[in-house]
């Protein structure tokens, strides 16, 4: 009889539980999709802020090489500005358009390489749509109902 008990036991947990994460799951999908959506949100701002770092740090090492080689800036002037060279022995390359565009867009893959997907689950998205939803909570309900009618223990009736 006790072999008995201890199977009810096991059935009563199992079920009660899966039928409990169902519907933890179904009243809670939206809750679960925004806070995906906010720690996506949270590591897009820490990349941003991560480039950023990244710029300040290249522009200080350049603002300290030009106050420390007054030549450098004399060089980099006029092609930064446009005008032409003042150094007759200096080469100055000329990039054309079609060089700009092919670095600008090895520049702007590079920077969506560090971008993450959006981090909703699958398994998160396919449970939010409204049917499948509906279904989930009557399958957990279900199962909790199930659960209690037939695998509570037995009461021992009184021997009279």
């Amino acid at each position: 009889m006790l072999r008995y008990g201890i199977f009810h036991l096991l059935f009563f947990v199992v079920f009660f539980s899966i039928g409990a994460v169902a519907l933890g799951v179904a009243v809670l999908c939206d809750d679960f999709v925004q806070y995906c959506r906010n720690r996506h949100l949270v590591k897009e701002a820490e990349i941003s802020v991560h480039r950023l770092k990244s710029l300040n740090a290249d522009y200080d090492g350049l603002l300290e090489q030009l106050e420390s080689n007054p030549d450098l800036l004399k060089r980099i002037a006029p092609i930064t500005l446009g005008t032409g060279p003042t150094d007759p022995c200096a080469i100055y390359p000329k990039a054309r358009a079609e060089e700009l565009a092919v670095a600008r867009k090895a520049l702007v893959e590079h920077a969506g390489e560090e971008q993450t997907d959006a981090s909703i689950p699958k398994w998160l998205q396919r449970c939010s749509e409204p049917p499948k939803r509906i279904a989930l909570f009557i399958a957990g309900a279900g199962l909790i109902l199930i659960s209690l009618v037939c695998f509570t223990p037995e009461e021992d009736e009184p021997k009279s």
